[in-house]
């Protein structure tokens, strides 16, 4: 029998030792993934941080505590997020944050918009649209689809995201560096696994804080001996991230958010400009609903609970992405989703306790305001998460495998074959397309992700399903099945 959950949605720990550290696990799960999109784009990084805990406040209680999601930044808008940054911007290196603000609050609009669609007409329809053999192989795609992320976090980028043997060796990095790099993470998979199979219940509800504590100490440990015997590729912690002035009360405390400046921005911003935006992100913001109905899917078969047709509803969670979205954007200028390493981290603890995502989200917040406590965590070295992230990845593509077993699906009967496969090879081939023209660019990206799920659905609809056999050949069915058995 299938071990039940430690704390249900409604449950908070006992133990605010334990509440604390099953908060600190999802904030450790999250890190790397939600610092990377202001990295690329240029955002800052603190009110990222706030932002994503300040949009999981917003959802956790649009939905009434009933989801424990845990929402950061998305990638989805990452294309977008950079095109509308160069418009109207002079050629001082400037970046138009209004138009990125501006497309975030878009993406809430519509959410908002379609959420009140869904109350109106109900959501029977989402049934015969995903039906189990569609969205059983979607979760799958959703998870194999960042083990590239994770195998390059291991391989590629040691010393945290600022990746330090960049700086020192170019593009051309020692063997011995990717060897530690390998075996860091490895250390990390291995500690984090043993964590979460130990016999000792204590363990098992803290796997990710102690595999990736016990990396990191080994991490340091090895630095240290780099530094003494003066041999670079064992640094694999990078503190010069550190090298900041911290004399004055203001480099302590983040004030840099976007809202502030797009006040003092050098970038025009006319009617024209607004229709470009709306472009850029609209399109965007359809594609990222339907991600995000299979995130909850994924979600509710983990936790075993309906949150689409039941409780909160997808009117609901809608709503609080998408509010949280267009806040997060007036924040940060990231859009919020719902992060699939979280989901992982409640399905391996089984604590799915709303209580803890609200007290992660709050340590979110104090995190991204508290400019040295944000600075320590960014020399996590990245092969660490790449290490864990072996197991949180492989748990989101396994958990469609779980939901494919769950509801008995016929992989006996072609038509089911062949849905299944096409989804799999589209998404984690990564067939994704890209619509360029209306601003020069292939402005308009549909994630391959989304490409799978769309092939899914049409073929669900299209191809011919098995005859229903009538009540005189039925029972004669029945009994060749037995004699089988």
């Amino acid at each position: 029998m299938e071990k039940e959950l430690v704390l249900e949605v409604e449950e908070s720990p006992k133990k605010k030792s334990q509440w604390i550290l099953f908060a600190i696990q999802h904030i450790l799960a999250m890190l790397v993934a939600c610092i990377t999109v202001p990295l690329i784009t240029g955002l800052p990084i603190g009110p990222t941080l706030i932002a994503a805990g300040c949009g999981t406040l917003i959802y956790i209680f649009t939905t009434k505590r009933k989801s424990p999601v845990f929402l950061s930044s998305s990638f989805a808008y990452l294309a977008p997020m950079s095109t509308a940054l160069t418009l109207g911007v002079l050629d001082d290196g400037t970046m138009n944050y209004a138009a990125v603000m501006l497309g975030m609050v878009m993406v809430g609009i519509v959410y908002v918009i379609i959420a009140l669609i869904i109350k109106k007409v109900g959501t029977g329809w989402l049934n015969k649209l995903l039906p189990p053999v569609v969205i059983g192989p979607i979760i799958m795609v959703i998870g194999l689809g960042l083990a590239v992320s994770a195998i390059g976090n291991i391989t590629g980028g040691t010393a945290g995201i600022s990746i330090f043997y960049s700086n020192h060796f170019g593009e051309s990095l020692p063997w011995q560096y990717t060897f530690m790099s390998i075996v860091i993470a490895l250390f990390a998979c291995f500690l984090t696994a043993f964590c979460a199979t130990s016999k000792r219940k204590n363990i098992t509800l803290i796997p990710f804080v102690i595999g990736m504590v016990g990396a990191y100490i080994l991490a340091c440990i090895l630095t240290g001996i780099g530094y003494l015997a003066k041999v670079d590729w064992l640094k694999i912690v990078d503190f010069t991230v550190f090298n900041k002035d911290w004399s004055h009360v203001g480099s302590w405390i983040t004030i840099d958010f976007v809202f502030v400046k797009s006040f003092s921005q050098n970038a025009s911003f006319t009617i024209k400009t607004v229709g470009q935006v709306a472009l850029l992100f609209i399109p965007v913001a359809l594609v990222t609903i339907c991600e995000h109905i299979g995130d909850h899917k994924n979600l509710g078969n983990i936790i075993n609970r309906d949150l689409l047709d039941g409780e909160p509803g997808l009117t609901r969670t809608l709503i609080g992405d998408g509010v949280a979205t267009a806040v997060s954007g007036v924040l940060c200028g990231a859009a919020n989703t719902t992060y699939g390493e979280n989901v992982a981290v409640v399905g391996v603890s089984k604590i799915a306790s709303v209580s803890v995502i609200i007290l992660a989200a709050i340590l979110s917040v104090v995190l991204g305001f508290f400019a040295p406590l944000t600075t320590l965590l960014q020399t996590i070295p990245a092969c660490i998460t790449g290490g864990v992230s072996l197991i949180l990845y492989g748990f989101i593509a396994s958990s469609g495998v779980k939901m494919l077993v769950k509801e008995k699906i016929d992989f006996g009967k072609t038509r089911n074959i062949v849905i299944a496969s096409v989804i799999l090879v589209a998404g984690i081939g990564g067939l994704s397309l890209g619509f360029g023209g209306v601003l020069g660019n292939n402005t308009i990206t549909i994630s391959a992700t989304a490409v799978a799920m769309l092939l899914g659905i049409i073929m669900n609809l299209v191809l011919p399903k098995e005859k229903v056999l009538d009540q005189t050949t039925k029972p004669e069915v029945e009994a060749e099945e037995v004699k089988e058995e």
